[in-house]
């Protein structure tokens, strides 16, 4: 396996797709890093070279990945949270924060439903 940014990427794939792999990479800039390159998108990570990789790593150094862009998330959610905007006071609540309908879903960010006492049918 190929390790690139601290991410193991699985060789059995296309590079274009093995490189989805790492946390800030999508299909289009992999797509746009591999043309900069010069390497097919089609070809399997486990036929490239020693030299392929080190150019493919310098071409990802200079996009923010992983743990940098996971810290800027971060940031930029606990900055929203402090200055008490919408989105903030959302993450705060646990609830969906872009607009979403809560009153029958968002059980992802709601968790498990909570059983109401008292409320029997008569």
């Amino acid at each position: 396996m190929a390790r690139i940014k601290g991410v193991d990427i699985p060789n059995d794939k296309h590079i274009c797709i093995s490189l989805t792999y790492i946390y800030g990479i999508g299909r289009s800039l992999a797509k746009t890093i591999l043309k900069n390159v010069g390497i097919e998108p089609t070809t399997k990570t486990k036929d490239l070279s020693q030299e392929d990789l080190v150019k493919i790593r310098d071409e990802i150094n200079k996009h923010l990945t992983e743990g940098d862009l996971r810290r800027e998330v971060n940031m930029n959610i606990k900055t929203k949270m402090e200055i008490n905007s919408y989105e903030g006071t959302r993450h705060k609540k646990g609830l969906p924060v872009r607009g979403q309908r809560t009153n029958r879903n968002a059980r992802t960010r709601k968790g498990k439903g909570k059983t109401v006492a008292n409320k029997k049918k008569v």
